[in-house]
C-alpha cells in the first residue's frame, strides 16, 4: 500500500501529539483531519506538516491553537429540532421517573447543546433535579460553554430550531441581550459540571440516565467509536438513553445489540 508524504507526516503528528499531550487523534477519520491540519498550516504559517509538529513539540502554545483547528465546533442551539422533539416525546416522560437524574453531554463543543438540553429539561419541570455533565476535549470550548454568551446574531436562527423542537415559552425569556452578545441566563448551568474529557483516552465517570453524543462519531474510525460506545454503555443505567442523533449509527457496532431504539429516525435508543 502506496502512502503519500503527506500522510506519513499526518500519521507521525497524531502520534506525537498523544506522545507529549495525551490527545488521541490516531483514530480520528483521514479526510476531515488532514482538510484541518492543511487549513492550521497555512493559518499558523508552516511549509509542512514536520514543520508544524516540530513547533507544537516545543510551544505549548502552538498545540492549543492547531487544537482549535482539529475540533472545530460546528453547532447551534436546538440544532435538528426534531432530536429534540424526539427526546421531549420519548425520553422525558421516563426520566420524570427517577427521584435524581445524571445526564452526560459528551462532545459538548461551545455549550449550545448544553443549553439547549438544560431548557428542555427545565419545561419538562426536571432541570433543579438533573446533574448534567458536559465534556469535551478543548479546554477553550469549555471556557466558552461556561461562560453562555453566544452572538446575538444567531438568536434567530436558535429561536426558530427552539420553536421546531417544541419549546413552550418564548425564548428571548432565556437570554439578556447586551453587546451584540446573548448571556444565558446562569439558572440554566446551576446543576452543570463541564469537565475535559476524551471519548478516546478517559474512562467512565459517572452512572447516568441519559447520554447525549451528537456530531462526534462522525469524525471517529470504527477502533474510535467503539471505544466509545462501550463507555457510553457502561456508564448508562439499567435501561438508560443513548440519543445519537439523525448522522450517527450504532448499527454496525458490536454494541447495536445491547441497544433498542426509541426513535429509529433521531438514533434515540435504550439500554436493553
Amino acid at each position: 500500500m502506496h502512502h503519500s508524504d503527506t500522510d506519513i507526516e499526518l500519521k507521525v503528528l497524531m502520534e506525537a501529539i498523544y506522545m507529549k499531550y495525551s490527545y488521541d487523534f490516531r483514530d480520528y477519520t483521514g479526510a476531515s483531519q488532514k482538510r484541518r491540519v492543511l487549513h492550521a498550516l497555512r493559518e499558523m504559517e508552516c511549509d509542512s506538516i514536520s514543520a508544524l509538529q516540530a513547533r507544537i513539540m516545543h510551544e505549548p502554545a502552538a498545540f492549543s491553537t492547531l487544537l482549535q483547528y482539529l475540533t472545530i465546533p460546528v453547532t447551534s442551539m436546538f440544532r435538528d429540532p426534531t432530536y429534540y422533539a424526539a427526546l421531549r416525546e420519548h425520553v422525558m416522560p421516563v426520566l420524570r421517573t427517577y427521584p435524581s437524574l445524571k445526564i452526560w453531554i459528551a462532545g459538548c463543543s461551545t455549550g449550545e447543546e448544553v443549553y439547549s438540553m438544560a431548557i428542555l429539561l427545565k419545561e419538562e419541570g426536571l432541570l433543579e433535579r438533573s446533574m448534567i455533565y458536559a465534556t469535551d476535549i478543548n479546554p477553550q470550548s469549555l471556557e466558552q460553554a461556561r461562560k453562555g454568551v453566544f452572538p446575538l446574531d444567531a438568536m434567530r436562527e436558535y429561536t426558530e430550531n427552539y420553536q421546531a423542537a417544541g419549546g413552550t415559552r418564548s425564548f428571548s425569556e432565556y437570554y439578556t441581550a447586551a453587546y451584540n452578545a446573548a448571556l444565558f441566563d446562569s439558572a440554566l448551568r446551576e446543576n452543570v459540571t463541564f469537565a475535559d474529557h476524551s471519548l478516546a483516552t478517559d474512562a467512565v465517570f459517572a452512572e447516568t440516565h441519559l447520554i447525549s453524543c451528537r456530531n462526534v462519531m462522525i469524525y471517529f474510525k470504527k477502533k474510535l467509536q467503539e471505544r466509545a460506545f462501550g463507555l457510553f454503555h457502561e456508564s448508562l443505567c439499567h435501561r438508560g438513553f443513548l440519543g445519537l442523533g439523525s448522522k450517527e449509527s450504532i448499527d454496525f457496532s458490536a454494541y447495536a445489540p445491547a441497544f433498542e431504539p426509541v426513535n429509529k429516525r433521531e438514533r434515540v435508543f435504550r439500554k436493553r
